[in-house]
């Protein structure tokens, strides 16, 4: 904006109209919906704790608590619009500027964002969606970042185009956030244990009491024939996906090895003297690939903030972006597990997919893209 490339819109707004009777309803069915589901959670935690997700889209909740919170919220709806009506309407021109819709960005972005991360998890996950799409949908895990990405940039070019923000020049502001976003994003994935993590790594077992432990020869295959229920979804113990690597001198297990005791998907077998809803370790460990992107994109978003005055022509940022974005997710891949398809002459991922797609598109901008107007520092 202060460069002169974000420019502001003029809209007409009317200021002083009355109460309308959707309005109205608008506020006493939002209210109800609000504290009915707010009123069931009261004195019934403990059953929700498990799956709140499930609790939110279904019927139960508190029905004397929804129809205080609607009579509320549709008397507070009336009374300030009532204290601000005018004999007669008044119509009055605001010049709204990009930041001043940062609150409408952010709504899209988590309504659109949702949609696509779910919907692309049911395709990545293609077998657990089959067996359950509704809870696959309405789980409280299960989200697919370039699903995500994707569906958010699309509603935010019409969004854009509507209010009459360059697309180009916002695509350039929100790249260095993007790739942090991704990069806190992996941290949650570390630390709730959703499913994201890498192959199994042969070279530690999981003890009976949920702790890592070097294993000696022949631990890996005693364990995973322990354990063969869980590796009936990779087609049985011996078609699981691993690799051996012992951390290197001075390091921690972690750093290659981890089991994700008490994970939140509930995978693997049963912690010994466990109590409580999540009681499950992977009998193996396995490498841990949230750790390692929430470390480089993390890193990433410190380049391209570095970068975010040197690099002067429009579209070229986020252009890199794509390009930094798709080569980590591409190689990390290679160490994740993932539901691969079927092409025949190679069975890619469809983050890999994605990633190829990204990397050659954000190539193609820099190197063929040539904006109509002038060369300027796209981000302060």
């Amino acid at each position: 904006e202060q460069q002169g490339l974000l420019q502001p819109e003029v809209t007409t707004v009317v200021e002083g109209k009355a109460l309308t009777t959707t309005e109205l309803w608008s506020a006493i069915i939002s209210g109800f919906v609000i504290f009915y589901k707010i009123g069931g959670m009261f004195g019934n935690w403990k059953a929700i704790a498990p799956n709140p997700m499930g609790y939110v889209f279904s019927l139960s909740g508190n029905f004397v608590a929804g129809l205080i919170g609607g009579a509320a919220m549709g008397y507070n709806k009336y009374y300030f619009t009532k204290k601000q009506q005018l004999p007669e309407p008044v119509t009055k021109k605001l010049t709204l500027f990009p930041h001043q819709r940062v609150g409408e960005f952010i709504v899209i972005a988590a309504i659109a964002g949702f949609v696509g991360a779910k919907v692309f998890n049911a395709f990545e996950s293609w077998d657990d969606f089959l067996h359950d799409p509704i809870g696959n949908l309405f789980s409280s895990s299960g989200l697919t970042f370039y699903g995500g990405l994707i569906t958010a940039t699309v509603t935010f070019y019409f969004f854009s185009r509507k209010h009459n923000i360059n697309f180009i020049h916002l695509c350039d502001a929100i790249a260095p956030g993007l790739i942090l976003a991704y990069g806190i994003g992996r941290l949650g994935c570390q630390f709730a244990g959703d499913g994201d993590w890498g192959i199994f790594n042969s070279a530690y077992i999981t003890n009976a009491n949920g702790t890592v432990q070097q294993a000696a020869a022949g631990d890996y295959e005693r364990s995973i024939h322990q354990a063969g229920n869980f590796f009936h979804q990779f087609g049985g113990p011996e078609k699981a996906p691993h690799l051996s690597v012992t951390a290197p001198a001075g390091l921690p297990s972690w750093t290659v090895a981890m089991n994700y005791a008490h994970n939140v998907n509930n995978e693997g077998v049963y912690i010994q003297g466990c109590n409580g809803n999540y009681c499950s370790v992977l009998p193996v460990s396995v490498f841990p690939t949230p750790l390692y992107e929430a470390i480089v994109c993390i890193g990433l978003f410190f380049l391209l903030w570095a970068l975010r005055k040197r690099i002067t022509k429009p579209f070229h940022l986020f252009g890199l972006y794509l390009i930094l974005n798709g080569v980590e997710r591409f190689f990390v891949e290679k160490i994740r597990v993932n539901y691969k398809y079927d092409w025949g002459f190679v069975q890619p991922t469809q983050a890999e997919i994605i990633s190829t797609l990204l990397v050659l598109a954000g190539l193609g901008i820099i190197l063929f893209y040539k904006h109509k107007g002038p060369a300027t520092t796209t981000i302060q």
